[in-house]
């Protein structure tokens, strides 16, 4: 197995919440090589990856019925704090976590049920 697809895997396995200096090591290779090996292989550098796994995981780990505690969830995905993951969010969406959860929330109004609503189905 190359050693970029090894690497996608615990990159994909830990949602992106990995040290790409650890991924180097375990590969035996420094950091730059493994980002261009990775790049060559997959398209995009391990440190890119990650910052995808993570994101996607942390949008999908929000439940736009409840309350959002938005330091814990930014804490809990690994960002260094809750303005790192505003910048994140911005840079991937465009709006900010407040004005996506607003949109979510307007999406399920008016699309109750929708396989992006978290709420359980009715029995209806």
């Amino acid at each position: 197995m190359a050693k970029g697809s090894g690497t996608s895997i615990v990159i994909a396995a830990t949602s992106g919440a990995v040290a790409i200096g650890d991924l180097s090591v375990a590969a035996g290779v420094s950091s730059t090589h493994l980002a261009q090996r990775f790049k060559e292989l997959i398209g995009v550098t391990p440190k890119r990856l990650a910052r995808n796994y993570r994101f996607a995981a942390t949008v999908f780990a929000i439940d736009p019925a409840g309350p959002i505690d938005w330091g814990d969830l930014a804490g809990g995905a690994g960002y260094f704090d809750q303005a790192h993951f505003g910048g994140e969010f911005r840079a991937f969406t465009g709006l900010t976590p407040i004005q996506h959860v607003e949109v979510r929330r307007l999406f399920l109004r008016e699309h109750p049920g929708h396989a992006l609503d978290s709420r359980p189905l009715s029995a209806d």
